[in-house]
């Protein structure tokens, strides 16, 4: 398992108007793929507000349901909620006008792997931290990191990120 940085400029998006391109894939994960392996594709726009990251969970559930991939729904659930909690909590600029600030879920089927990708306004590097025993949170990126293959994330230009992991059915 292994995080990744893309930091190229070769994406030409923000969160504001990302959509995964057809067979989009994080290149840092492209060693992982089969060549000519089944795609599809599915995007879910959040509200900044704590109830999205349930609606999260359950768009991720029916997605992979009409994948045929119920295998991989637990650990989905999990990464989707961990990566959307981080996104309302740390992704949206607290100074912009809220309406404009898009959060976006999307899942990338690539044969027997799917890709949770979310997009968020900031620009925050997201970190593993090690919080002490005591501290309640921090660690939402080990919990992705244990059940992925592996993950990362990309800067969206002029503004914004995408966090993505990378399951294994």
């Amino acid at each position: 398992m292994q995080s990744t940085n893309l930091t190229r400029g070769q994406n030409q998006w923000s969160a504001l108007d990302w959509w995964p391109p057809i067979g989009w894939w994080p290149e840092p994960a492209r060693d992982l793929l089969d060549p000519g392996s089944a795609t599809a594709s599915a995007t879910f726009v959040l509200l900044p507000k704590a109830e999205s990251v349930h609606s999260a969970r359950s768009f991720a559930a029916g997605t992979l349901a009409g994948w045929d991939m119920t295998d991989l729904q637990d650990g989905m659930e999990l990464v989707v909620s961990e990566l959307a909690t981080n996104a309302l909590r740390h992704g949206l600029v607290l100074s912009a006008p809220r309406a404009r600030e898009v959060i976006r879920l999307s899942l990338i089927r690539r044969g027997e792997l799917v890709t949770c990708a979310i997009t968020d306004p900031g620009s925050a590097e997201p970190v593993l931290r090690d919080p002490s025993p005591f501290e309640p949170g921090g660690l939402g990126l080990h919990i992705v990191e244990s059940l992925s293959v592996r993950w990362g994330w990309c800067p969206l230009a002029p503004q914004g990120k995408a966090v993505w992991a990378v399951l294994s059915g």
